[in-house]
């Protein structure tokens, strides 16, 4: 983990470099595909839905939710990327979801600096990586 400065532009910019964003996506998709079908099911994008973190006490939910209510929402955010209601995700519906919650995030941050504590390898560490990068040439 690591401190990094970022804001909606940073966000916007990975999201539209098509390069940059499909290679991320692909790499995210094949790292969650762990049988190789070309397809996530929900318990292959659970640990990813967790990863979000939506429920810690930082960001000041202090309750903690019972197992089935957990499975509940988690449930909830696979339907987000399962939109044909099948059980899987394909690697086009991942994008998708992926982009749209992005650029909300981006839309949220704004365009003012913020400091955040990312994660390496994440989508905003990547953002953040390749703006870097951009800056440095």
């Amino acid at each position: 983990m690591s401190v990094e400065i970022l804001d909606g532009t940073t966000i916007v910019n990975f999201v539209e470099d098509e390069a940059a964003f499909n290679a991320y996506i692909r790499a995210q998709f094949a790292h969650l595909d762990t049988d190789h079908d070309g397809l996530l099911s929900y318990n292959e994008m659970l640990e990813e839905l967790q990863s979000l973190r939506v429920f810690d006490a930082d960001f000041g939910n202090d309750e903690k939710l019972g197992p089935d209510e957990l499975s509940s929402v988690y449930s909830s955010l696979f339907l987000q990327f399962d939109r044909d209601s099948d059980g899987m995700v394909d690697l086009d519906a991942y994008k998708t979801e992926i982009k749209r919650m992005m650029l909300a995030m981006a839309n949220g941050i704004g365009f003012l600096p913020v400091q955040m504590v990312l994660e390496e390898g994440s989508f905003l560490m990547k953002a953040v990586e390749r703006e870097t990068a951009i800056m440095a040439a």
